[in-house]
């Protein structure tokens, strides 16, 4: 039977080792946040770029500025008639982008001297979070973006401190995640934590992880989560890139415990993840600079299925399509 399980498993792992990526978007812009609706990739970028590619017909595509700054924007976020991005940087701008025609507006701006957004996140069609670096005090900083009542105000329930140096990592827009009455949020930076938001309760809680965190630039760089309770995080050391030691921790108890994965045994430093559709968790993707990586065993083990460099965030279209982005491009990987 062990013979057996060693062959099955060498089976799936050629199935699944060399993915052929096809590039949908070539373009001197570094993409680290992508959403997808109605077969388009749309993407915020470098150089104030806002833009879309089809994913059937390439050739459709789009480009706009949104301002004549050079702002940098690594968060995007929709809900039904708009897109929504932040810039990262004092003054952080919040744009708001019509579907309809692509016109947009500034909404909101953070004046604040510490204002860096790394991420925004739509729970449900009606209210999103974007997460800035905390303020002088150590405050942590979570915008509650309600857009149909122009309301923006910064969660104080209870107010929560961040530790001296921690932080979150713009690396994919991805270090936000929700399910159910939750939200997730990882850290990094020299405490590699995870705050869960009880949106009901107005409660919130937070947890440690075992992972990585020996430095500024270590810590959690992206999670995904099935539900309120199976999760996943990944990160690294992007100074570090090969480093593979307490990078991937997976939870089953909604984030208040986590158990290390596959240390020692992965492709290193990862940027974004996302949990397969309709695999109930098993099967998980995860992208960094150097590699992309796969997971059939809830992050237990991970064989790497392409060499392509350059992808920093990652999006299921469905189970059969993986939509990445990265610098320069945005590409297409069936599986």
């Amino acid at each position: 039977m062990k013979k057996l399980g060693l062959f099955l498993l060498s089976i799936w792992a050629a199935t699944f080792s060399a993915q052929q990526v096809k590039i949908l978007l070539e373009d001197s812009i570094s993409i680290r946040a992508i959403v997808l609706e109605d077969q388009k990739v749309w993407y915020a970028g470098t150089d104030s770029k806002f833009g879309y590619v089809n994913i059937l017909s390439p050739a459709d595509q789009r480009q706009i500025r949104l301002s004549d700054q050079q702002l940098q924007f690594r968060t995007l976020a929709q809900d039904r008639t708009s897109f929504y991005a932040i810039n990262i940087e004092s003054p952080a701008h919040l744009f708001k982008i019509s579907k309809r025609d692509l016109t947009h507006q500034i909404v909101f701006t953070d004046t604040a001297r510490t204002a860096f957004y790394d991420a925004m996140h739509f729970v449900n069609g009606q209210k999103a979070y974007a997460f800035s670096d905390a303020d002088e005090s150590l405050n942590l900083k979570l915008l509650q973006i309600l857009p149909e009542q122009n309301s923006f105000a910064f969660y104080r329930k209870p107010p929560l401190k961040m530790n001296k140096g921690e932080a979150a990592f713009a690396a994919s827009n991805s270090n936000l995640a929700s399910a159910g009455k939750y939200l997730w949020l990882g850290t990094g930076g020299g405490s590699a934590r995870i705050f869960r938001f009880d949106l009901q309760q107005q409660s919130a809680e937070i947890f440690e992880t075992g992972f990585v965190q020996d430095s500024g630039s270590a810590g959690i760089y992206s999670i995904d989560f099935l539900d309120e309770q199976f999760g996943i995080a990944v990160g690294g050391d992007y100074t570090r890139q090969e480093a593979n030691i307490n990078n991937i921790a997976t939870t089953s108890d909604g984030g208040q415990t986590w158990q290390i994965q596959a240390s020692g045994k992965n492709g290193g430093y990862k940027t974004c993840v996302k949990i397969r559709p309709d695999s109930g968790g098993r099967e998980i993707v995860a992208v960094g600079d150097q590699q992309v990586e796969y997971s059939h065993d809830y992050g237990q083990t991970w064989i790497r299925i392409s060499e392509e460099k350059g992808f920093y965030v990652c999006e299921w279209l469905n189970a059969s399509t993986l939509i990445l982005a990265g610098k320069g491009k945005i590409a297409k990987m069936e599986f």
